[in-house]
């Protein structure tokens, strides 16, 4: 036989490369299956293989494909692929390259959340302002999740290694499937009532990670809004960090996940310790300062000049005293007083007599009144007015028979 009868691998590969690149149907095609064997390059790409119960197909989704991407894939996790089925000429291998994936499933319900979220976002469900303060120290936290999750065992871990002497109080409650939207914000609900009655400070709300369908109760309104409703503060435990549910947003305090809900919920009491021994330490060094200075106080004033030689004062007091007795002319000479003040008082009578307007009186003058007022003008006058006229010794009345002026 002849060598021009053989062809190489790669000529194969081209030809085959060149059928499948010829068949509109291959060109766009669209998937479902399970991700298995997943793989992220390092430069972004992505290798997995997509399989179902029969068959699988080998996979590549470029990085300028998956940047825009809202998850990251993982072996098991259901998703819808569409892209091209080409052959890799160096293996011989053909496979899907991927040009846009999301979870099976999330189509509708990633158009529900986001409907959801812009209702509520709107009635001010998610408001900053609206936040209860989550209570520092809390003496009974209420947990409202499945009694046989992870997530309560992760959360009762943590508070009581954290802060032990804190009580717990759990609404066992369904975390997924039809009926837990409904049982979830029921138990809230009855959280709420007994409030009073158990002392329940706050209340955590969640369970561990899963699906977006297994999470997809805690995206419920009926969930939202008695999150919303709820008088005790509220701490959303849903799923893991990269997990984010309409709960988040309502609640008072959002933590990525159950064990991160057990530390914001209490305190660590290691540090409480260390704060009140600290506290305990400059409570005592202050006390010992100020009765320290206080001593010092008490140690100068009991030997101060005053207190040890009281008689000093009263001393210096009785010869300021004689001084003053000796030295003053008013005390040794108090005729002197009497006669100045009688002198000045005879002088001020003097002085008042000059301005006696009676004195005026006594040289043959006389007072004219009109009305009780003093007449000093003719002008104040007219014909048949009734004046008074004082005189030294007493008063008339007259009648005015005419009034002329004066005309110089």
């Amino acid at each position: 036989m002849e060598n021009s009868n053989y062809i190489t691998v790669t000529e194969v590969n081209k030809y085959i490369k060149e059928i499948i690149n010829d068949d509109l149907l291959l060109r766009k095609v669209y998937l479902k299956g399970e991700i298995s064997n997943f793989k992220a390059h390092s430069r972004g790409h992505y290798y997995f293989t997509l399989k179902d119960e029969n068959s699988r197909i080998a996979a590549v989704m470029f990085a300028f494909n998956n940047r825009n991407m809202k998850f990251v894939p993982y072996d098991g996790m259901k998703v819808l692929v569409s892209g091209k089925i080409d052959i890799y000429e160096a293996s011989g291998a053909y496979q899907i390259y991927v040009e846009e994936m999301m979870e099976d499933g999330i189509g509708a319900l990633y158009v529900a959340f986001e409907e959801l979220k812009k209702k509520l976002l709107k009635e001010g469900l998610f408001d900053k302002d609206k936040k209860k303060k989550i209570r520092r120290i809390p003496n009974r936290i209420g947990i409202v999740t499945s009694p046989t999750g992870a997530a309560i065992k992760d959360i009762l871990t943590t508070i009581k290694r954290r802060y032990p002497i804190c009580e717990t109080i759990l609404f066992p409650s369904l975390v997924q499937g039809e009926n837990a939207a409904s049982d979830i914000a029921s138990k809230i609900k009855l959280a709420n009532s007994l409030k009073d009655v158990y002392k329940i400070d706050t209340l955590i709300v969640g369970r561990g990670g899963g699906s977006l369908e297994d999470l997809w109760p805690f995206n419920e309104e009926i969930v939202a809004r008695a999150i919303y409703d709820s008088d005790i503060p509220v701490i959303s435990a849903v799923g893991h960090e990269i997990d984010i549910t309409i709960s988040d947003y309502v609640a008072d305090l959002r933590a990525p996940t159950p064990t991160a809900a057990g530390e914001l919920a209490v305190p660590d009491i290691n540090t409480i310790i260390t704060y009140l021994d600290n506290a305990t330490s400059r409570s005592y060094n202050a006390l010992n300062n100020i009765v320290s200075i206080n001593y010092k106080k008490l140690d100068s004033i009991k030997n101060s000049y005053i207190l040890s030689k009281p008689l000093s004062i009263y001393e210096v007091k009785e010869q300021k005293l004689d001084n003053f007795i000796e030295n003053n002319y008013i005390l040794n000479n108090p005729d002197t007083l009497y006669k100045y003040s009688s002198q000045k008082l005879d002088h001020i009578i003097s002085k008042l007599e000059v301005l006696n307007p009676l004195n005026t009186l006594n040289r043959g003058y006389s007072m004219t009144f009109k009305d009780n007022k003093v007449i000093s003008s003719i002008k104040s006058i007219k014909t048949n007015d009734i004046v008074d006229i004082t005189f030294k010794d007493g008063k008339v009345s007259s009648k005015i028979i005419k009034v002329g002026e004066d005309n110089g």
